[in-house]
This record gives C-alpha cells, sequence and structure tokens, in this order.
C-alpha cells in the first residue's frame, strides 16, 4: 500500500504544487479570494470577508479562513493564496486511488485512477488557482464515499465543511448521488433515520454557526444576498452569465479529462448501452458510478448559470471507470484485439505532436516567459508522442499506465513552465510599482483591467469602473486620479470627456486567465497581447 500512495502523491505534487507560486495572481476570480483573506488579516475582521475594503457576501468563509491562517504564518504570497487548493487536489488523487481500490479490488486499476485524476487538465488548472472549488470538490466526493460507506460522522463532518466552503451546493450534489443509491440498496443495507440524525448533526455544528453569526450582524440582507442571490438566482437565472447550451458540459468534460480523453473510446459502452435499454441488470458498482456521473450532470445541465468548474466532482467517478476499462484492455490486448485501445493511444501520440506545433506556432503570445523553457517544453511534448507512439507500434501494453501517466505529466509542466509561468515582476506587479512610485493620495481606478488583482499588490482599495459612464465621471474629476486602462481604450475616454491623460507609464500583457483553445489554434499577438497605461488627469 505505502508504494501507490508515495507514487501518486509524488505525481501530484508534480502536477499540483511544483511552482505553485510562480505565476500572479491572475485577473479572475482568484483575485477575490487571495485579496479578501489579505484583508481578513490586515484588519483582524475573521467574520466577514471583504474585498476592496467592501463587505464581499458572495461565497462562505472556509477558504478566506485557511488562506488567511496561510498568510498569517507565511505572509500573502501567490503559492499561501493557493496552497488549500494545490493541497485538496492531492487528497482528491489518494481519495480517489482509495475509493477505486475498495470498489474494483484491482491494485492497478486503483493506482491508475489516482494517476488520471493527478495528471487531467481540469484538475490540473484548478489547483493552482486559488479558489474553493477544488476544496468543495474534495468534500463532496468525500461525502459522497462517505454516504456510500455509511461512514456517518465522516458524511456530516464533510458535508458541514462542505457547506461552510461554498454553501448549499456541498449538500445538493451528495444528495442527488446518495438518495438513488441508498433507494436501491435498501434491502441489504438500510438507512436508519438515527444515522441520518447523526450525519445533520454534525453537519449543523461545524457548517451554521457563522452563517447565524453572520445573520445576527447584517440581517435579512445577507440571507437575501448569498442564498437567494448567489445561490438560487445563479442557477434559476441569467443574472450571473448568458444561457448556454444543453450540451455545455460535454465539451468541458472531455477538457478536463484531458489528455486521457481519447481514452474514452474503451470505456463499456456496449455494457452501458444495454443497461440503458434495459438489456441487462445493473451492478451495484455500475449503479453507484453511473448515478455519481449522470446525475450531477443532469442537474447542472438543467441550471441557467452554467460554469465549467461546477461539474468537478464527477470526474472521480469516471476517472475510476477509465482506469478499469484501460487496465482490462491492458491485460487482454496480447490475446484478444486492441482496436479500441490501439487507436485510443495512437491519438493521444498524435495529439502530443499537434499541442508541440500549436506551442510552437503561439509562441509570440506567451511574452512572459522563458524561451529556454519554452523550447523545452515543446521536446519534451514531441518526446511523449514518440513514447506513446512506440508503445502503440510495439504492443508493450504493460508500459501504458506508466508512460501515459508520466507524459500526461509532463504535459502539465509544459503548460506550467513553458506558458503559464514566467519573467518576474509580470505586469500586474509592474503596474502595482507604477502606482506605488508616483501615487501620493490620489483615487486609482480600474477600467476593465486589472480589476480583481491589483489589489493584492498595491495594498490600497481601487474603483472598479466596470461601465464607460463610471470612467468618465471618474477621469473627469476635480480632484487628481489615476486610471489604469487599456491603451485601446483610453482614446475613446478622452474625446467623451475632453480631458488629455498624462501617460505615466505602460506595461505589456497577456491576461492569460482568458486563453482559450480557439487562441491557441489562431494565435494573433495584436489582439491578445494588450498595453496597458497608468493614467492621470492632472
Amino acid at each position: 500500500m505505502r508504494r501507490p500512495v508515495l507514487t501518486l502523491a509524488c505525481i501530484a505534487c508534480f502536477s499540483f504544487i511544483l511552482g505553485l507560486g510562480r505565476p500572479a495572481i491572475t485577473d479572475s476570480d482568484e483575485g477575490f479570494y487571495a485579496e479578501a483573506a489579505r484583508e481578513m488579516v490586515e484588519s483582524g475582521d475573521w467574520l466577514t470577508p471583504r474585498f476592496n475594503y467592501e463587505d464581499r457576501w458572495e461565497k462562505p468563509v472556509l477558504y478566506y479562513w485557511l488562506t488567511a491562517a496561510t498568510y498569517v504564518v507565511t505572509s500573502p504570497t501567490e503559492a499561501a493564496a493557493r496552497w488549500w487548493s494545490a493541497l485538496s487536489g492531492l487528497g482528491l488523487v489518494l481519495l480517489t486511488w482509495a475509493m477505486a481500490r475498495r470498489m474494483m479490488k484491482q491494485d492497478d486499476a486503483a493506482w491508475l485512477a489516482g494517476a488520471i485524476v493527478a495528471t487531467c487538465y481540469g484538475y490540473f488548472a484548478m489547483a493552482r488557482l486559488a479558489l474553493p472549488d477544488l476544496p468543495l470538490t474534495f468534500l463532496v466526493t468525500l461525502t459522497i464515499w462517505g454516504g456510500i460507506e455509511r461512514r456517518w460522522l465522516l458524511v456530516g463532518a464533510a458535508a458541514g465543511l462542505g457547506f461552510l466552503m461554498k454553501g448549499p451546493i456541498a449538500l445538493v450534489v451528495p444528495a442527488l448521488v446518495l438518495a438513488p443509491i441508498w433507494w436501491r440498496e435498501r434491502a441489504t443495507a438500510p438507512i436508519r433515520i438515527g444515522d441520518l440524525a447523526i450525519a445533520a448533526l454534525v453537519g449543523a455544528a461545524i457548517g451554521l454557526p457563522w452563517y447565524v453569526a453572520m445573520t445576527v450582524k447584517h440581517g435579512a440582507p445577507y440571507l437575501q444576498s448569498f442564498f437567494v442571490g448567489d445561490n438560487l438566482e445563479r442557477f434559476a437565472t441569467s443574472r450571473f452569465n448568458d444561457p448556454r447550451a444543453p450540451w455545455f458540459y460535454v465539451p468541458i468534460v472531455v477538457g478536463g479529462l484531458f489528455p486521457w480523453s481519447m481514452y474514452l473510446l474503451i470505456l463499456p459502452w456496449p455494457s452501458i448501452i444495454a443497461i440503458a435499454r434495459g438489456r441487462r441488470l445493473v451492478t451495484q458498482i455500475e449503479w453507484r458510478l453511473l448515478a455519481w456521473i449522470l446525475l450531477p450532470l443532469v442537474f447542472f445541465t438543467i441550471s441557467i448559470g452554467k460554469q465549467p468548474r461546477y461539474i468537478l466532482p464527477v470526474l472521480p467517478p469516471i476517472a475510476i471507470l477509465l482506469a478499469q476499462s484501460i487496465m482490462d484492455r491492458v491485460r487482454t490486448a496480447n490475446r484478444n484485439s486492441a482496436t479500441a485501445l490501439t487507436a485510443a493511444t495512437w491519438a493521444t501520440a498524435a495529439t502530443y505532436v499537434i499541442l508541440m506545433l500549436l506551442l510552437y506556432r503561439s509562441r509570440m503570445l506567451f511574452i512572459g516567459t522563458y524561451p529556454t523553457l519554452m523550447f523545452a517544453g515543446m521536446a519534451v511534448l514531441g518526446l511523449a508522442g514518440i513514447a506513446m507512439a512506440w508503445i502503440t507500434a510495439t504492443r508493450h501494453w504493460q508500459l501504458l499506465p506508466g508512460a501515459a501517466t508520466f507524459c500526461a505529466a509532463m504535459l502539465l509542466l509544459t503548460v506550467q513552465f513553458g506558458a503559464l509561468s514566467g519573467v518576474r515582476p509580470e505586469p500586474v506587479e509592474q503596474m502595482a510599482a507604477l502606482i506605488s512610485a508616483h501615487r501620493l493620495e490620489e483615487p486609482i481606478g480600474t477600467y476593465q483591467v486589472f480589476v480583481r488583482n491589483l489589489g493584492f499588490y498595491t495594498g490600497v482599495a481601487q474603483r472598479d469602473l466596470f461601465t464607460e459612464s463610471l470612467a468618465l465621471d471618474f477621469l473627469e474629476s476635480s480632484a487628481p486620479v489615476l486610471l489604469v486602462v487599456r491603451a485601446t481604450d483610453l482614446p475613446a475616454l478622452e474625446a467623451a470627456s475632453g480631458v488629455r491623460a498624462r501617460r505615466i507609464g505602460e506595461v505589456r500583457y497577456l491576461n492569460t486567465a482568458n486563453i482559450r483553445l480557439g487562441t491557441i489554434l489562431a494565435p494573433d499577438p495584436d489582439a491578445e497581447i494588450e498595453t496597458v497605461l497608468l493614467v492621470s488627469n492632472r
């Protein structure tokens, strides 16, 4: 048992923790959590989260507490802001291994399930952001597994912590999964009311006190803002984002499993189809895994406010099914036809080579990276493609699990050090240094750039000028102000306000949080790399 745990822990550390503090805090949601935790330490108020020195009621407090406590020990740094997300990734790897080992009774398949979780892009990307979503995924997975195993204290503790991490969704997803599992198994393992009561009491003792304290301090407006606004309206309305297509989560799941996505071809699709058509009975393990995958997917597909990271809890059961399918094919590949396994591995090999070419083609976008590391990453991707092709051509299938895991880990490290990490200080840090060097007491405004992450580096409040009218009012102020604005946006503001802004400094900026597949397929440096200005109206 020791060897699988150690190897999986090492792989997870490479994927999730190595270089964790290298990129600056991005201009994305992670800026909210990194800065709110810093302000929590600065103010000494550990009850009400604040961002930009204003109350932030959108999310519960647990991730802020964990990050703020880490800041107390280490000081506010990028690595400290992301630490609990990365650690949750490590925990999720080991939890998936333990679940698969218990379910499948096969050590090799269990190890591979953990390795898939450790090296899939979805968890890699989330583990390296200061967000509560991966900790929530760990706690939701732990709640579901505890419910399957009838560990009621564990269920209550994990659910209570999840409720304190991100609210009602930590209860809804496990309930969706566990209810049909318990119903189907009621004859052999009935659920007693007393067991549920124990779990509920433990969960309430952990999860409710902070909400009660917030309600006592802020009253009904807090309850309305969080439970109705940030949960019910986020699910049922387009207030937070535009409606998305019913198939929105299909490419999200496929992309989240990358580079293991090609092996979805070898899932036991005939058995799944036969089960769906009622041609054969579903086994207990199949029922558990299929309920775990399908019911959350259906639930979030029904919602209006779809977000990619909402379906993170379905990846562990998919990884377990995928690992089982791969190992079954590997064991029989030399005796029977391995057409699907061969096709999936050839496709994976080709994918690595294509990624190498795409990285070379889009290299001009990554202006802050070290060229040596970028070209080294390209070479690694090429070698990974060759290795996967060699295994397929020579039919050394026994090497596939370890080789595929190693190649996937190298891919993630190439993304981290060949594209996302680079020369410090990064543009947001350069802008913060400009502000520090030129600001006396002037208010700082940000117009649609560095909105979430600039405060982490300046340590002072700023005004989010999220509309043109707010930016015009700010620029027309009778007192001196400092405005952070894109060079492409400034001429229109100057023309509309009649103010000739004084340029203080500029930085070149690629917002890596906005990189999408289309960015890599059709790289356009002129469109993606922006010049961001610091200007004054006096």
